[in-house]
């Protein structure tokens, strides 16, 4: 192809796709904080990119040299299993319908996102890039990964077809302002957040949590994510997604006492084992994005202590 990535045109037009989303605003947060000055986002109510012909009505007026898809329609455990549907019929439209567009209208550069969740659910550990397609996924959230690897295999089939430098990042759990704090859509470390800051001030006696606490889970904060987002767009062209993480975990267990510590529970805590756990560890291997040069800077006990102060700042005006 004879694409060489080097730094981005902080003048060129920079569509970010979901930039309201926890990534999406991270990713738009850190390219305004770099010096891009065309940054170009749609709210789900200004533009539904599930909507084919708006998607692409879009693209012709806003002609954007730069794309980072973060739309997705996103959940936990508890949502996954319930809407499967939903789950994997709205990301392929969202990702067909962007992709697809940006193909038509010429887009260079485009990075899409995806999740750790697209790999066997019994994978090796640490977990390599070449893993992809290699066993059964994790059954709670396959609807969902499923989406996930078509758009990766897009990306995959544009560089081929097309010989356009598309890439595509896998980031691993990921946490921080912005995130779906929910009773019914949040992942586990918002959740844990909510339920033992309500539990305190409640002045709860107990908190239980749901399965045993054992599995293994890695969290990268989110201006991490999008700090690491830049750099593959500057830095990386390869047809392999790219593995986006710490490359170290803890167990669930770990990580709720990190919580309580940091939101000040002191009650008893107990678990329901009668709820699943999930896949029982998902550890990226990360030597891919080490090798090109980007390590994540903030601490786990640290990025949780700015997400418990984000969370009590914006409380009343979450999603519940």
């Amino acid at each position: 192809m004879g694409f060489v990535p080097s730094a981005l045109d902080r003048s060129a037009t920079t569509y970010v796709a979901g930039h309201r989303g926890l990534v999406g605003s991270a990713i738009w947060r850190h390219l305004d904080y770099s010096g891009f000055d065309q940054l170009v986002g749609r709210s789900s109510a200004e533009l539904d990119l599930r909507d084919r012909a708006a998607v692409f009505a879009f693209f012709a007026q806003a002609k954007p040299a730069v794309v980072v898809l973060a739309a997705a329609k996103v959940g936990g455990i508890m949502a996954n299993s319930t809407f499967p549907v939903d789950f994997l019929s709205e990301n392929l439209r969202i990702q067909l319908n962007v992709m697809d567009a940006a193909l038509e209208h010429g887009v260079e550069r485009l990075l899409f996102l995806g999740s750790s969740c697209i790999y066997p659910k019994l994978a090796p550990q640490p977990i390599k890039e070449e893993y992809l397609l290699t066993g059964t996924l994790e059954p709670t959230n396959d609807a969902y990964a499923i989406a996930k690897i078509a758009g990766i295999l897009q990306v995959q089939s544009v560089r081929k077809q097309y010989e356009l430098p598309w890439i595509s990042a896998m980031p691993t759990n990921l946490y921080g302002p912005g995130d779906n704090f929910s009773r019914q859509g949040s992942h586990v470390l918002p959740a844990l957040i909510r339920r033992y800051d309500e539990a305190r001030r409640d002045g709860a006696s107990s908190v239980t949590n749901w399965g045993s606490g054992s599995p293994r889970r890695e969290f990268l904060h989110v201006d991490d994510m999008a700090a690491a987002c830049l750099h593959l767009l500057e830095h990386y062209d390869g047809p392999t997604q790219v593995n986006v993480g710490t490359g170290e975990d803890s167990t669930i267990k770990e990580i709720a006492e990190i919580v309580a510590a940091e939101v000040g529970y002191e009650g008893r805590v107990e678990w329901d084992t009668t709820k699943p756990d999930g896949t029982p560890r998902k550890l990226l291997d990360v030597t891919t994005l080490r090798e090109s040069g980007w390590t994540p800077r903030i601490g786990l006990r640290e990025g949780i202590a700015s997400t418990v102060e984000w969370y009590r700042t914006h409380m009343d005006s979450l999603r519940t």
